[in-house]
């Protein structure tokens, strides 16, 4: 297959950590495999190419918090046939998504001495800008999850993405319940699954990285969180950490 035949797949970074990215380079052995079968036309981290082309696959990590970054969301959109949001910084503005909470000019000040020659806003998943094909949650997505979304791209079909809780993987390992036996403050319950319940697995309380799960019901959680003590403020920054912006967690986390 000549390289005019393959998928010119894209890979491009917003406001986000840049692990999402790091997770893809992570496959290793199967990017290799993957690489003959598509043509990556633009990936910062992996080459040194800056101009905007036309893609049949392209990846977007991070969120939309500048005018710069808006502007390049909607081209980006415009060139792509399938455009995939790469993690939950892309989906529902992740971590960064904490400082929504604080009016812009503290944020600012905080950080900067000169805060005049700043352009940004409250940042926010591409998909307020823009439609988005697929949604890859995560900090950072397995990177079986990336290599299931290229594989189906490349048979013309949807991956298989996960929709249950974390309780589920969890009962899969057969992990003793971190919240109901040891009374642990557990995000596992409303947290999409996919992580293989890394944390949990390890006696550490899930945080809630993979977002919210389908028909998820964080006030009966909030309900459990504060029968094990939890104060108001952090029970609202539990729900704000990754996912705060989101319709399933916004009421929760104070919005």
């Amino acid at each position: 297959m000549s390289s005019k035949t393959k998928p010119r797949v894209a890979v491009y970074k917003f406001t986000g950590c840049a692990g999402c990215q790091m997770e893809l380079l992570r496959l290793e052995d199967e990017l290799l495999d993957i690489i003959g079968k598509i043509d990556i036309v633009y990936f910062m981290m992996a080459q040194n190419r800056d101009e905007l082309e036309r893609y049949d696959l392209c990846f977007v990590e991070g969120s939309v918090s500048t005018p710069r970054e808006l502007e390049e969301i909607k081209v980006i959109r415009s060139r792509t046939k399938t455009l995939i949001a790469l993690g939950d910084c892309a989906i529902t503005g992740g971590v960064p998504s904490i400082r929504n909470w604080i009016p812009q000019s503290d944020v600012e000040k905080m950080v900067y001495k000169d805060t005049l020659p700043l352009r940004s806003f409250k940042t926010s998943g591409i998909w307020e800008y823009v439609p988005v094909d697929l949604m890859l949650p995560g900090c950072p997505p397995h990177k079986n999850m990336i290599l299931e979304a290229i594989e189906s791209s490349l048979l013309g079909i949807r991956p298989d993405l996960r929709s249950h809780a974390v309780c589920m993987e969890c009962k899969l390992r057969e992990n003793v319940c971190i919240l109901t036996s040891l009374g642990k403050l557990c995000m596992g319950p409303v947290t999409r699954a996919g992580c293989g319940a890394i944390c949990p697995t390890y006696g550490r309380e899930c945080e809630g990285c993979y977002g919210p799960m389908s028909d998820a019901n964080p006030a009966a959680l909030a309900s459990e969180f504060r029968k094990l003590g939890i104060g108001a403020d952090d029970l609202v920054r539990k729900f704000r950490k990754y996912a705060g912006t989101s319709k399933e967690f916004k009421e929760v986390a104070g919005i």
